[in-house]
């Protein structure tokens, strides 16, 4: 016998945790009241004031800062690719 996990929508996961943040009832409340386990409830929270600070940064200056990372890693992969390239020539023409 298998058992399926329960999957909630991001828009049920919202409401839960504004209720959580608000304060107004403890977290055995809500979980009664939303039917889900206290616990799964203050790491949907945790989780939320955790992201909170990233939905006020500016959308130009994260573009950015993520666009030079991924340069970096494709500019290292190149590199990497180039070496093997120039190995195995090297090797090939060793052969002949």
């Amino acid at each position: 016998m298998t058992t399926t996990r329960k999957q909630y929508s991001p828009k049920f996961k919202a409401q839960v945790v504004t209720e959580a943040i608000r304060g107004e009832k403890t977290l055995s409340q809500l979980g009664a009241q939303f039917k889900v386990h206290p616990i799964q409830i203050a790491k949907w929270r945790k989780a939320a004031l955790e992201h909170l600070p990233e939905l006020f940064v500016d959308g130009r200056t994260r573009q950015a800062g993520t666009g030079q990372a991924e340069t970096d890693a494709l500019y290292e992969q190149i590199g990497r690719l180039k070496v093997e390239l120039d190995w195995l020539k090297k090797k090939v023409g060793m052969l002949d």
